[in-house]
């Protein structure tokens, strides 16, 4: 059977992977060079020169097409630099409508990058995917949404907005990071393109920072590519290794960041000092029957604000934690624990983040694959 017939947990081991050409090596070789002799000019064997392609990369690129049933993948150096890319395909005067509740550094990209070369971006709730044809207009070009977002954990409708966006022409880009394409495949609901920052659950180790990008349409893949090439701002050989290894493991770790966080969402919400529980599993979460419709389950990242929504408050419990590590990113095998005002979204004003949910208070949550009784007692002893 050929890898586009195989089922999701076959396609992250085998999907778009061959036997290396030279010794048959079934993991991919870390090519760590920068650049391949030709026989004559011109005359070479698939590779010039690593900023153009890469060996290693190209078995990645080929690896995250087939994840997201795609059929064209690109790795970058970042997250970023994939959105960086995305944001390139359009020119002075275009409009991009972006959801109100997103990671911080792509509001900073957006806004403090790009908006001063003619690029206007509107923040807009997108729980409602027809309020956003109220912002579409002649020089809109892209939308651009992450569901479930960050840190709300807010569920967009994907097949509704692909069916504006279709209406409309105009493109429509998923931030697929927290869900995962074991959770979610956009491209199969109607998106344009997908991104990933592969630093996080697809490489699942905090050991990487790489960003993805996956597309169906021929054209679209040669402008993006294009881009990659000129701008540069790709990821190295033993990047690419280390989430190549990842997607490996991707479907059986994500089963157990989804266990996990249902056992760890129910606890917070039946704790009496927790006020508010943000988790796209629970039946009253806001969207919960999109979220039940378009993934498999509902992933392992959680938000929550304890009672009375006091900082100080945030602040002692994620000091306290011990099994749970302080710091930035999400998406690794051990548990991690952010205040999103003061560090992942800190780039955001407050009274934008605060429009949002994102409040002071607001603790976010990535839970990892250890026991869940271990992970309920560190919660426990934390909050007290």
């Amino acid at each position: 059977m050929g890898a586009k017939g195989l089922r999701f947990n076959s396609k992250t081991i085998h999907g778009g992977q061959h036997p290396d050409k030279a010794y048959g090596a079934v993991m991919p070789p870390i090519y760590q060079t920068s650049t391949y002799a030709q026989a004559t000019p011109g005359g070479h064997q698939g590779y010039e020169y690593s900023r153009s392609a890469n060996p290693t990369r190209t078995a990645l690129e080929n690896s995250l097409a087939s994840i997201e049933n795609g059929n064209y993948g690109l790795a970058f150096g970042s997250g970023l630099a994939a959105i960086d890319a995305v944001i390139k395909l359009l020119s002075p005067g275009d409009e991009v409508i972006s959801t109100n509740d997103l990671y911080g550094g792509s509001y900073r990209l957006f806004k403090m990058v790009f908006e001063k070369f003619g690029i206007t971006f509107h923040f807009v709730g997108m729980q409602n995917a027809d309020k956003i044809a109220d912002y579409i207009n002649g020089k809109t070009k892209l939308i651009w949404v992450e569901t479930p977002t960050n840190p709300m954990m807010n569920i967009i409708d994907i097949v509704s907005v692909a069916h504006l966006a279709k209406k409309h022409s105009v493109l429509l880009a998923v931030d697929n990071t927290f869900a995962t394409p074991y959770l979610q495949q956009p491209l199969d609901l109607g998106a344009d393109i997908v991104m990933h920052s592969a630093t996080k659950y697809l490489g699942g180790h905090s050991d990487v920072v790489v960003g993805a990008l996956v597309v169906k349409d021929k054209a679209l893949a040669d402008q993006l590519y294009f881009i990659q090439n000129a701008s540069g701002a790709v990821c190295g050989p033993m990047d690419s290794f280390l989430v190549l290894r990842g997607i490996k493991t991707l479907h059986i770790r994500m089963q157990r960041h989804c266990e996990n966080g249902r056992a760890i969402a129910q606890y917070l919400r039946s704790h009496p000092k927790i006020d508010k529980v943000y988790w796209p599993g629970f039946e009253d979460h806001p969207n919960h029957h999109i979220a039940k419709s378009q993934m498999k389950d509902f992933g392992g990242m959680i938000s929550f604000v304890p009672k009375g929504a006091n900082y100080e408050d945030a602040v002692a419990i994620v000091e306290k934690l011990k099994l749970f590590t302080l710091a930035e990113s999400l998406g690794g095998v051990e548990s991690l624990a952010g205040h999103p005002a003061s560090m992942t979204h800190a780039s955001i004003p407050k009274e934008e983040r605060e429009k949002s949910g994102v409040v002071d208070a607001l603790i976010r949550l990535s839970v990892g694959i250890e026991d869940e009784n271990d992970l309920i007692a560190d919660l426990e002893q934390a909050i007290g």
